[in-house]
C-alpha cells in the first residue's frame, strides 16, 4: 500500500508536546540501530520533511541541520551492537527509541511512533504505519536518524576501507556479503544475524 492510499492520520492529542519518533538501521549487518525523537515548534515549520529513505543525502543533510535549529526539542540515541546481538533487533529498536524519548530536553506529552507497535515508554502515544510519510515529526525523526547512523557508517569505512560501509551503510547487499566472505566479519558485524553467524561457523 503507497502512503498516499493509507487513511488521513487522527491524532488524539491536540498540544504542542508531540514527539515523533523514529529508527534507521533494522536491516543492517553492522552497527547499531540508531533513533531519534523529535518536537517540532508549530511556530516555526520546516518544509520538504519526507520519508528520509526517499530524500538525496544532500538534501537530509540540509534538513538534518535545518531540524536541529528549529525543533524544540530533539534527542537521538542508539542500541549497540552487543544489545542487539543480545535482546535481537526488535527489542533493541525500541530500547533506542525509549532511550530518545528520555534524552529530550523538554519532555514529550504525546509519541506517535513510526511502526505498528510502540516501544514501552510510559508517555501515551500511537504506533502510526508508514509514519515518516503520514507526520512531519516522524518525518524529522528519521532523518535525524539516519544523517547520524549513515555519519557513523562513513567513520567505520574510514577504518576498514575494504568492506565498503560507506557506499552500503551496513546493508547485506551483494557487495557487502561478497567482503564479508572473503575478510570475514568484523567486532562491528551482528554476530546474531544470519549472514554474519554463517561466517563466524566457518572460522
Amino acid at each position: 500500500m503507497k502512503p498516499y492510499d493509507l487513511p488521513p492520520l487522527t491524532i488524539d492529542y491536540q498540544g504542542t508536546l508531540l514527539a515523533g519518533v523514529d529508527e534507521v538501521g533494522r536491516g543492517p549487518l553492522v552497527g547499531a540501530v540508531v533513533a531519534a525523537a523529535v518536537i517540532l515548534d508549530p511556530a516555526r515549520p520546516i518544509a520538504g520533511l519526507a520519508d528520509s529513505k526517499q530524500l538525496t543525502a544532500e538534501r537530509r543533510e540540509r534538513l538534518d541541520g535545518e531540524i536541529r535549529e528549529k525543533a524544540l526539542a530533539f534527542a537521538v540515541a542508539e542500541a549497540s551492537v552487543a544489545e542487539i546481538d543480545e535482546l535481537n533487533i526488535y527489542h533493541a529498536t525500541h530500547l533506542a527509541m525509549r532511550r530518545a524519548i528520555d534524552a529530550l530536553p523538554l519532555a514529550a506529552e504525546y509519541l506517535l511512533v513510526d511502526g505498528n507497535r510502540l516501544p514501552g515508554h510510559h508517555v501515551p502515544g500511537q504506533a502510526v504505519v508508514k509514519g515518516d510519510a503520514r507526520h512531519p515529526a516522524i518525518a524529522a525523526a528519521s532523518i535525524l536518524a539516519k544523517v547520524t547512523r549513515d555519519a557513523q557508517m562513513v567513520a567505520l569505512d574510514g577504518l576498514f576501507p575494504g568492506y565498503g560501509f560507506a557506499r552500503h551503510k551496513g546493508y547485506p547487499t551483494r557487495e557487502h556479503l561478497a567482503v564479508l566472505e572473503r575478510l570475514g566479519p568484523l567486532p562491528e558485524h551482528r554476530r546474531s544475524f544470519g549472514p554474519v553467524k554463517r561466517q563466524l561457523a566457518l572460522l
